[in-house]
């Protein structure tokens, strides 16, 4: 009988213990999105409103988009904002000013946001790093100027206004919209599609190739990936799924504020993507989550909650680098 010496052992208790780390990853990864969407089912029975389990619902779908192009491509974005807030204002107009259905009106703001997208990233995405950011918020403060001058489509400072949706009509099915549970699920049916469509992406050979540009895009470039196709192929996947957003953000308030295309909108959500953390699958959710739930809390109690939230966002950083969700992730695998 062979004796087992004891740096064998140890061998062997770390080879298992990669071998589980590598299984429960692997798990993770093929049960990600069905265990996302229980997650997701569950929000408007433990959060305090449905109200608030909506936002986090919409500002996640926000953040999944922008993590494609941040988290897994590498691209530090400053202007999402355009895509979130043209995904609005088109819905709107189409509502408001065509009368057109919600279906056809939603279709035409992802795929406007998606044409904005394919316009600002051809000329955003040569540069690189800071470059790169400061080019992509020029040309959305460019976007949110246009919209600030064109009052008598967009109204101007006071917003868009004057389109409520009631009813989803669809296929013989009519739902109750201003009903807050069933405006819940319907959206989470959106957030279930975008996650899935994320989820496809990832694990798809173009999802290892953003992934390897954001790794080292000089090594990428030599193994004959076209870098710049790519990048470009990813920040419109990323602007579609933010127009996404802006959409169902049209049809849940029923207004369209100037702000949905302000720097500040870009900017929030770079802070839940950095809170839930950049590169991983529910880490916007999460920082969604977080972020939504702790303004709505401290906003009863001081009207300086940002300081708050601001002061969390910092002992994140410093603290928790990979974002809340990232970090719990990288302790269940052992990396």
């Amino acid at each position: 009988m062979a004796v087992e010496t004891p740096l064998r052992q140890i061998r062997h208790a770390a080879g298992t213990g990669a071998g589980q780390a590598s299984r429960l990853k692997a798990a993770f990864t093929r049960w990600r999105v069905p265990l996302c969407v229980v997650a997701l089912c569950l929000l408007p029975w433990i959060l305090p409103s449905k109200a608030l389990a909506v936002n986090v619902l919409i500002y996640g779908i926000y953040a999944v988009g922008y993590n494609l192009l941040f988290g897994y491509t590498g691209l530090l974005s400053f202007g999402h904002a355009a895509f979130f807030g043209a995904g609005a204002y088109v819905t709107g107009i189409a509502i408001a000013h065509f009368g057109l259905p919600w279906y056809a009106a939603v279709a035409t703001g992802i795929l406007v946001a998606g044409l904005l997208a394919l316009v600002i990233g051809a000329l955003s995405i040569r540069t690189r790093g800071i470059y790169f950011s400061m080019v992509t918020l020029a040309l959305s403060q460019l976007v949110y100027y246009t919209a600030l001058q064109a009052s008598s489509w967009t109204g101007g400072e006071n917003g868009l206004r004057g389109f409520t949706v009631g009813r989803l009509d669809l296929a013989g099915l009519s739902v109750d919209f201003l009903d807050p549970v069933n405006k819940y699920y319907v959206i989470m049916l959106f957030a279930a599609a975008a996650l899935w469509f994320v989820s496809r992406i990832l694990n798809s050979p173009f999802g290892a190739v953003i992934e390897a540009i954001r790794e080292n895009e000089v090594r990428a470039r030599a193994c004959g990936y076209d870098v710049e196709r790519t990048k470009l192929i990813a920040f419109v996947l990323s602007g579609l799924i933010c127009g996404l957003a802006g959409t169902l953000s049209a049809l849940h308030l029923a207004i369209v504020p100037l702000d949905t295309l302000h720097y500040n909108t870009s900017g929030l959500v770079v802070m839940m993507t950095l809170l839930g953390g950049a590169g991983s699958f529910f880490g916007p959710f999460v920082g969604a989550l977080v972020f939504l739930l702790v303004e709505d809390v401290a906003s009863l109690w001081t009207s300086h909650w940002q300081i708050i939230v601001g002061s969390m966002f910092i002992l994140c950083v410093l603290f928790l680098p990979k974002g809340i969700w990232g970090t719990f992730i990288a302790w269940r695998t052992g990396r």
